[in-house]
This record gives structure tokens, sequence and C-alpha cells, in this order.
């Protein structure tokens, strides 16, 4: 399944230049925007991918099969980011990304 994250284009622009080595992307979803990450940044080495819903895990699996060895996937939510880098022995990332939806209630 492709996905392809709304407002992509700058998302990416935000971290265009930056030397990104290990990154954290906390709501990794079906991870359309850590696939355009990771082939804008061929230098990043550690990606770690968090997302509380365990099929879009699944999917992000599937669409990231072409960074085996880079891409941890995590299911937890963000809020635990500093207990799962620290699990993985992560002192320090170089870039983070965090998305949320806004559901309107009337």
């Amino acid at each position: 399944m492709k996905h392809i994250p709304v407002m992509l284009s700058e998302s990416l622009e935000i971290f265009k230049g930056q030397n990104l080595k290990t990154f954290f992307d906390g709501t990794l979803g079906a991870a359309g925007f850590a696939k355009a990450l990771l082939e804008d940044h061929p230098e990043i080495e550690t990606y770690v991918g968090c997302d509380r819903d365990e099929k879009a895990l699944a999917l992000a699996r599937e669409n990231l099969k072409g960074f085996e060895g880079k891409v941890t996937f995590v299911h937890a939510n963000f809020s635990d980011l500093k207990e799962e880098l620290k699990m993985r022995g992560i002192e320090k990332i170089d870039g983070f990304f965090l998305t949320w939806e806004y559901h309107r209630c009337s």
C-alpha cells in the first residue's frame, strides 16, 4: 500500500541540508514520510519509527522493506520517547518528527 502524507514536500524541506544520523519518528503511521526521508537522507543510520497502532506498524514494515537494518519499529506512544531510546542505547537524535490529526467535535 502506497501512502502519501499530506504536506510531504514541506515536511522534507525542514530537514534539507541537515546531516541526520539518528532520527525519531513519533507517529510513523504507514511510513510515507519515513520512506521519503530515508530516500532523501541516505546518511541516516538509525531510524526509530514509533506508533501505537499495530496495523500501521505492519503497513510501515511493508512500505520500508528496502531499509532493513536502518529502521527500528516501536509499538508505543511517542510520549515514551525517552524510555524507548534509552532501551536501545540511543543517547541523542539528530532529527525528530511528529504529526497529529485534528478532529473537530461538534
